[in-house]
């Protein structure tokens, strides 16, 4: 298998390959395995019962399931990755602004997924380091992100088989635990606790759009939307309700899964499979993690090419993805904590940056142009999106500004609204709806004669 040839530009018809359904594929095998399931234990760990719990995983993952799945359908249509369209809505060097906060977020995932990954080989063989183990989990990582989009797709097919089979077993090892009483109760509803809980599980899914379009954009463009909506939904769905609910199980079986899950884990299934557990945990977070990485690398190249126009090679490819795996591999070396605590903290600062993009994008996508876009221009620092969108951006600001009031960063910053709704975090539904109001009727206003015209005229395929 050949290194992946493209990297930001346009795919061409005639390099359109796969199937709609490996979508499926990706998005579950991409998240079944330990994070997740270390988020699922979060929830409780926010005061919530067994019951409302797990009502908070399905609610928050079937929303921020719906604005994933959105995003996906954009890959076939437009052929290119997913942040790259910014530059439509932000302009072709203000896109750079989301793109640094994305960057952000891509390496945290490395870090902290290769983290929990480290661990668990740590657990397995006692002699190697974590630190050691973590150089090694991210030098493969590198390894198979550097060959690319076929390579990745192949593998996480034959790791969404391993991992449904592991987790079914799991899960009924987990079912059989000991439940504190009341842990069913319905009576025992908490607001605030409740709505900072769904906040985590629908921010979940809703960070997967700065890239979800990076593993469509091959698919053949007559591919229908209805289909590529469907099965990234039912995969990236199924794939975080799974195992978010078997870590809300686990901990709400005992506390002491929060303080050692591969250990407890590897005590639940027994001695005899406690290894095949190990490899399943450190594949799944490789299988989580060449996307992150992937797609971290998709973010760098777009932001640096407005200004270098740079050809991407595959030593060029491949020392770019080695300078972001080494600095993910550094943090995660120095900055070992309680990782409950660092995967709650993560996603909510996320909601806060991610969220308003994805309305923007969306809207501008489904509403303003129709999906009608001007491929070449995305590429032309003085194409037809100029290279500053500021109502774009202000949308953005106004909306990141906005959601102050809302936050509730544990140890942090706690907003006022945050505390009278009982320490609920719900900027994610602000950072949803205010921006896309904004930007809709701000570029309405700005030239309505022009969208018009725009939307029946533009074509996708000029690059």
């Amino acid at each position: 298998m050949n290194v992946e040839r493209r990297s930001i530009e346009y795919i061409p018809d005639e390099e359109r390959h796969g199937k709609v359904r490996n979508l499926f594929n990706i998005w579950f095998s991409g998240n079944m395995q330990l994070t997740p399931v270390m988020t699922g234990a979060a929830t409780i760990s926010l005061g919530l019962n067994l019951f409302w719990a797990m009502v908070a995983v399905v609610v928050g993952n079937l929303i921020g399931g719906l604005f994933m799945a959105t995003h996906s359908a954009q890959g076939p249509k437009l052929g290119i990755p997913q942040m790259i369209q910014s530059r439509a809505q932000f302009g072709v060097i203000g896109a750079i602004i989301p793109l640094a906060l994305v960057m952000v977020m891509y390496i945290g995932s490395v870090y902290y997924s290769g983290l929990l990954g480290a661990q668990a080989i740590h657990s397995a063989l006692p002699g190697v380091p974590v630190w050691l183990a973590m150089v090694v989990l991210n030098g493969v990582t590198l390894v198979v992100t550097t060959y690319g989009y076929d390579l990745i797709h192949t593998l996480e097919k034959y790791f969404a088989i391993v991992f449904g089979l592991f987790f079914i077993y799991i899960t009924v090892k987990a079912v059989q635990l000991p439940f504190p009483q009341h842990s069913w109760s319905m009576t025992s509803f908490k607001a605030g606790p409740f709505l900072m809980a769904l906040s985590i599980c629908a921010t979940w899914l809703l960070t997967y759009a700065p890239y979800v379009a990076d593993y469509s954009r091959y698919l053949p463009r007559n591919t229908s939307s209805k289909a590529t909506f469907g099965w990234t939904y039912a995969g990236g769905v199924i794939g975080t309700i799974w195992p978010m609910t078997l870590g809300v199980l686990l901990i709400a079986a005992s506390s002491k899964f929060g303080d050692n899950p591969n250990g407890f884990l590897a005590a639940l299934v027994g001695p005899t499979l406690a290894p095949i557990l190990y490899l399943v945990i450190v594949l799944g977070i490789l299988g989580v993690n060449v996307l992150n990485l992937y797609c971290a690398f998709m973010a760098t190249v777009t932001t640096i090419e407005p200004f270098t126009k740079i050809k991407i090679t595959s030593v060029k490819r491949f020392v770019i993805l080695g300078i972001i795996d080494a600095i993910a591999t550094w943090i995660g070396i120095v900055g070992q904590g309680s990782l409950i605590t660092i995967i709650n903290d993560f996603l909510l600062m996320l909601q806060y940056i991610m969220v308003p993009w994805s309305a923007i994008n969306l809207v501008d996508f489904y509403f303003l142009r129709r999906g009608k876009y001007s491929v070449r221009d995305i590429f032309d620092i003085n194409g037809k999106y100029g290279r500053f969108n500021w109502i774009c951006i202000g949308a953005y600001v106004i909306t990141v500004i906005a959601q102050i009031p809302f936050m509730n960063v544990s140890g942090i910053y706690e907003g006022p609204i945050s505390k009278a709704i009982g320490h609920a975090d719900i900027a994610w539904i602000v950072a949803l709806i205010l921006p896309a109001v904004i930007y809709y009727f701000a570029m309405k206003i700005k030239s309505p004669s022009t969208n018009k015209a725009y939307r029946s005229k533009a074509v996708v395929n000029d690059a």
